[in-house]
Formats: structure tokens, C-alpha cells, sequence
């Protein structure tokens, strides 16, 4: 008998946990995927760290292992957008078995058009995962902005759009202090856009009541900290007391 209602199983269209990795080895990793691998959809090996940890193919395998997608950092496209080195980016990917890209401009500036262009042709090799939103926090970018970005790059073949948060959640989608933007949330929610096609960074655990308590446990968050991800799946079940009442009242 279970006292509580199992979430999907995975592969997940809906209430997806993205992991920030910030550069565990292969014993830390395996540790903590043993602890929490079942609520883990996606591993995000932040930033550029996937060129300076040892062993990065046994590391991609053991999260392959564990039924979980490993996707490199924005900030690496970026870095080799801004290089030239695009193509030999792909081709590292390709030779890590990496099925998975992330397309992001929240450092550098890409045309919406170029953006545009590089989902639609890369979305032909890759699962594309697109973010939208800016990593400096003096940036405030419109709602009408999101909501245009984030549609021409759902039609443009990303799978999901990321909504920038940082790992400190202090930016894009926050805030300097933390405080979310709720009108920001809600009008993109209320422009029609699917909201399984969205991927909320949400580091903080207030940031994570609140979205949960506005639009339900299957929320697709991100840039979550292995740490939490057991707490995260509690608050999702509501067998915390921040969102207990929000889900068995």
C-alpha cells in the first residue's frame, strides 16, 4: 500500500527536475544519483566545467545510467559562439554522445534571427533546449519580449525554453533580492504558450513554493542543487509543510 500518488515515471513530459552540476567527480556523482537518480530528468553540466573535469566520458555514461539526459552549459555554446568554434563544438558533442544541446545568449548578444537559425539547424541533430532571459541582473527585458523569444523558439525547433534564473536565482525571471517576477510569469502563462514546453530555473526553495502553489506540482523546474532534489520531490507531493496544505487541503 503507498501513502502517497506516485509521480510519472520516467521519461517525464511534465514536472521535470533539472540538476545544475557544477563539476562533481565520479564518486561524488555516483553518491548522490544513488540518492536521488529516480526524481532527476536532466543533468546540466554547468558553464564550461565539462572542459576541466577528468573522466567527462564516464561521467556523461554514469548519468546516461541512471535514465537521466546530460546536457553541457549555455555559458559553453556561448563561449564557443563568440570563439568561432561552433563547429567544432558540435562535433565534441558528437564524439560524447551528447544528444542534447543548449542554445543560450544570457552573456553575449546573438540576433534573434541568428538565434533563430542556429535552433533550426541544430534541432536537426539535437534535442534542442533554448533559454531566454538574461544573466545580469540590471537587464530587464519586457514580458512582450519573453513571450515573442520564447514562441519563435518553440517554433523554431527548441523542445523547451529555459527561463533564465541563474543558480543564484537572482536575475532573469528574479529580482535582484530573490523576489520573483510574478508579472513576468504570468503574463507569459497567460500568452497561450505550453507550459510543459518551459523550463523555470528556480534555485530558492521560496521560489519553488510559490511556483508550485500558482501552477501545481508538474512544473518543469531547473538549476536545482543535488542537495534538494529530495526535497524538491517532497515539496512537489506536498509532504513538506510549505506546500502540504497547497495539495491535500
Amino acid at each position: 500500500m503507498s501513502l502517497i500518488q506516485p509521480r510519472p515515471a520516467k521519461p517525464r513530459e511534465s514536472g521535470r527536475t533539472n540538476v545544475l552540476d557544477k563539476g562533481l567527480g565520479l564518486s561524488q556523482l555516483k553518491f548522490q544519483l544513488e540518492a536521488c537518480g529516480d526524481y532527476v530528468d536532466v543533468i546540466k553540466l554547468g558553464w564550461g566545467t565539462s572542459l576541466v573535469v577528468p573522466a567527462l566520458r564516464q561521467k556523461i555514461e554514469l548519468i546516461k545510467s541512471f535514465d537521466i539526459q546530460p546536457c553541457l552549459g549555455g555559458t559553453l555554446f556561448e563561449y564557443c559562439y563568440l570563439t568561432k568554434q561552433l563547429d567544432a563544438y558540435v562535433a565534441f558533442l558528437k564524439e560524447h554522445e551528447l544528444e542534447t544541446i543548449e542554445i543560450s545568449d544570457g552573456a553575449i548578444t546573438i540576433s534573434s534571427d541568428e538565434k533563430l537559425s542556429l535552433i533550426e539547424s541544430l534541432s536537426k541533430d539535437f534535442t534542442v533546449l533554448s533559454e531566454v532571459g538574461s544573466k545580469d541582473d540590471k537587464v530587464i527585458v519586457s514580458p512582450a519580449k519573453w513571450v515573442e523569444q520564447i514562441k519563435n523558439e518553440i517554433a523554431a525547433g527548441a523542445q523547451r525554453v529555459i527561463l533564465e534564473g541563474r543558480e543564484t536565482g537572482t536575475a532573469g525571471l528574479y529580482r535582484s533580492d530573490g523576489e520573483i517576477r510574478m508579472g513576468l510569469v504570468e503574463e507569459v502563462l497567460d500568452s497561450g504558450i505550453d507550459i510543459n514546453k518551459l523550463i523555470f530555473e528556480a534555485p530558492k526553495k521560496p521560489q519553488q513554493v510559490w511556483l508550485f502553489e500558482q501552477y501545481g506540482r508538474d512544473i518543469n523546474l531547473g538549476n536545482i542543487a543535488y542537495d534538494d532534489v529530495i526535497s524538491l520531490e517532497t515539496l512537489r507531493l506536498g509532504l513538506r509543510a510549505d506546500t502540504l496544505l497547497t495539495f491535500h487541503q
